[in-house]
């Protein structure tokens, strides 16, 4: 089984190299072919392809591939215009009988391909798309609710988020200027693009998996959005409904412990040097807020509640993003300041009060300070202090809008949170 097979310039292969390379590309015929014709029954239209005729239009790829390299190029175009043809006459007769779809026909031409890929040796690259086509395939039903649900403000958010990411941000100048040369438009734009799709990525789930399926959803959602506008919300709403109380204060604390997920997501991105000494303390402060969040949710799941979601919003807070964005640049204007004149004190003075406002962009501005300005071990105290900050400003507001039994389950909560802060600083100080 290890004797060459073929040995040509640019294709080398074993008895099983080859087997191997054609099973995979008549199972990738075999599971596409399965779906077209699983779906073709379930609409009950008729298709030009099925299992059989999908697997040999993979495996013409494949036998294509090597006529290339065995005979002729000219060999290898041939097949591939029979099979154009052929997926033409079809898509015709189709066309011709009203039905106008062509997924079909573009998925066999994309499975000849994939039948070529297999042959040259790229099997991880071939079964990767086969899977991706796969769940495209698969998801039709699901993909024309979502688009019937979507509303024209929805679809102009989501085109103006794919022009920022693909005609704008590219080419933002990739420079510093200014004081301290901090201002850099591509980071400023990177950063107001990744807020931006952060919210925007917590309305879709919002409007799409919440359904007002319950408060501990909205509470997860919520803290991917800003866990201190759902403070606020449940707060309120604790107030108006004694009885939500103790669901309110657990999507609160759980909105928290995905707020410390995303500040960890942030120190990995623009530094993961920073992120390496801040596990273990973040895990501290997530856990500590989650297992307060979910015991609570327990303690209470025999009452059936459906709550309300958080108020979505704008699709795409462009004009909240551009904010955070000047926000981001003036505390990095403020902490390089802060950092020329007051050394380190300075630096987690600045984070404390920050925090007071926003966690987001006092992280980001630390994790990138941290690259050549300020130490690790400062930048990694900074980034805590800010979190202990702003969990007390949402504790602040729970206290102020909140019922009295939320106030005493904020109390209770946030307070271990802090103290799992300041564990978490302990450790890092020790280290």
């Amino acid at each position: 089984m290890e004797e060459l097979l073929f040995s040509l310039k640019d294709l080398q292969l074993t008895q099983k190299e080859f087997l191997v390379r054609l099973l995979v590309a008549t199972g990738i015929g075999f599971l596409i072919g399965l779906e077209r014709e699983h779906s073709a029954m379930a609409d009950k239209e008729d298709s030009f392809a099925g299992i059989r005729t999908f697997i040999i239009i993979v495996l013409a790829g494949f036998i294509g591939a090597l006529m290339h390299h065995l005979i002729s190029p000219w060999i290898f175009g041939g097949i591939i215009a029979a099979v154009i043809i052929f997926i033409g006459i079809s898509y015709w007769r189709s066309a011709a009988g009203g039905s106008i779809g062509g997924t079909t026909e573009f998925t066999a031409l994309l499975a000849f391909f994939l039948g070529s890929l297999t042959l040259m040796g790229y099997i991880q690259v071939s079964l990767l798309l086969a899977v991706l086509i796969l769940m495209i395939l698969s998801a039709k039903i699901r993909l024309h609710r979502i688009v019937g649900k979507i509303s024209r403000e929805e679809l102009y958010a989501i085109i103006r988020f794919v022009v920022s990411a693909i005609v704008i941000l590219p080419f933002l100048p990739d420079s510093g200027f200014g004081p301290y040369k901090v201002i850099n438009p591509r980071e400023i734009g990177w950063v107001v693009l990744l807020t931006s799709g952060i919210g925007f990525t917590g309305y879709l789930l919002m409007k799409f998996l919440g359904q007002k399926k319950g408060i501990l959803l909205t509470g997860i959602i919520g803290g991917l959005v800003s866990s201190t506008m759902t403070t606020w919300i449940f707060a309120r709403k604790s107030n108006e409904t004694p009885a939500l109380s103790d669901y309110c204060a657990s999507a609160i604390l759980i909105a928290s412990s995905v707020m410390g997920l995303r500040v960890l997501l942030w120190v990995f991105l623009f530094s993961p040097v920073l992120a390496l000494g801040l596990y273990l303390p973040l895990a501290l402060i997530v856990l500590t807020a989650f297992a307060f969040g979910i015991y609570l949710f327990k303690a209470q799941s025999n009452v059936h509640i459906t709550p309300n979601e958080l108020p979505a919003g704008n699709p795409l807070e462009i004009q909240s993003a551009l904010l955070f964005g000047l926000i981001y640049l003036l505390i990095t204007l403020v902490m390089r300041y802060a950092g020329e004149q007051s050394g380190s004190g300075g630096i987690l003075l600045t984070s404390a009060l920050a925090g007071l406002t926003d966690i987001d962009a006092i992280v980001i501005s630390v994790s990138k300070l941290s690259l050549n300005v300020i130490s690790v071990k400062t930048a990694q105290y900074a980034i805590l202090i800010g979190l202990v900050s702003n969990t007390l400003v949402k504790l602040s507001i729970g206290l102020w809008a909140g019922s009295s039994s939320l106030k005493r389950n904020l109390l209770f909560g946030y307070g271990a949170t802090v103290i799992a802060a300041a564990i978490g600083i302990l450790i890092l100080y020790a280290s």
